[in-house]
């Protein structure tokens, strides 16, 4: 079942993902050599606690943190543990804050130090599918228009989209529906009405687009063992185009 937002909803979950926002960003903070995946993890649930919030992942099915933080070959889901950042890393970071009664996702992928500039082209093509899915979220348009979207524009530039993960409406809910995959065709699928409001999430390999889960029950890394990176907003469907909820303003301020 699909659940339309209302103008007070989508401002609920507007001030939710102000504070997600603000939570990645004391994250950014941290992300350097020699720190743990713990360390940003304890960041996160002090800062969403302190400020009212719950994180949406802590307890999530049975999830042990806050974040889902992944290195280099892991594509998402992540346990924070205590290994170290290390120069040269990358390192996705994904996390969900609910806040008066509605969640809000978003996840960055963050570099360590200095990476090889064939990784850091990873990192920017797989932002840049962000914002052209985003763009194809139009009122009126159908959910494969954002796979179609997302795949094409990766492709054209040389990676490839994991297809076993995927986006999904936010609200209430953590995931709702609907789905939002990262590949499809256009005109099909969904139709996309105004009050609709979605994760997207592109998630985007080096080399194949082949994953696996490994034996902890969450993380999923590529086969090839290259590098995959992860970007995601939570988005609200309107007549004159989308509006995205959540922001990288504040992780952007620290970064530069």
């Amino acid at each position: 079942m699909i659940f339309y937002k209302s103008e007070e909803q989508i401002d609920l979950i507007k001030i939710s993902a102000d504070l997600l926002g603000r939570a990645h960003a004391e994250v950014a903070k941290l992300v350097l050599p020699g720190v743990s995946t713990k360390t940003l993890d304890k960041m996160a649930f002090e800062f969403i606690t302190d400020n009212s919030g719950k994180p949406s992942f802590k307890g999530y099915r049975g999830f042990p943190a806050s974040l889902c933080i992944s290195l280099n070959d892991q594509v998402v889901h992540g346990i924070p543990s205590d290994q170290v950042l290390k120069e040269g890393d990358i390192v996705s970071i994904d996390c969900g804050v609910k806040l008066n009664g509605f969640h809000s996702d978003s996840a960055y992928t963050y570099k360590v130090g200095m990476v090889s500039s064939e990784v850091d082209r990873l990192l920017s093509v797989t932002k840049d599918s962000l914002y052209q899915g985003i763009d194809a979220a139009k009122s009126g348009a159908r959910i494969g228009d954002i796979g179609f979207a997302v795949q094409s524009f990766v492709e054209r530039n040389g990676f490839s989209v994991v297809r076993e993960l995927v986006g999904h409406g936010v609200g209430k809910e953590l995931h709702e529906s609907p789905e939002v995959p990262n590949f499809g065709k256009r005109g099909k699928g969904l139709k996309l009405l105004e009050g609709l409001v979605i994760a997207i999430e592109p998630m985007v390999n080096f080399g194949s687009r082949s994953v696996l889960q490994e034996s902890d029950g969450w993380t999923i890394r590529t086969i090839d063992r290259k590098p995959s990176a992860h970007y995601e907003h939570t988005v609200v469907i309107r007549k004159g185009g989308p509006e995205i909820l959540t922001t990288f303003k504040y992780i952007e301020e620290v970064l530069n």
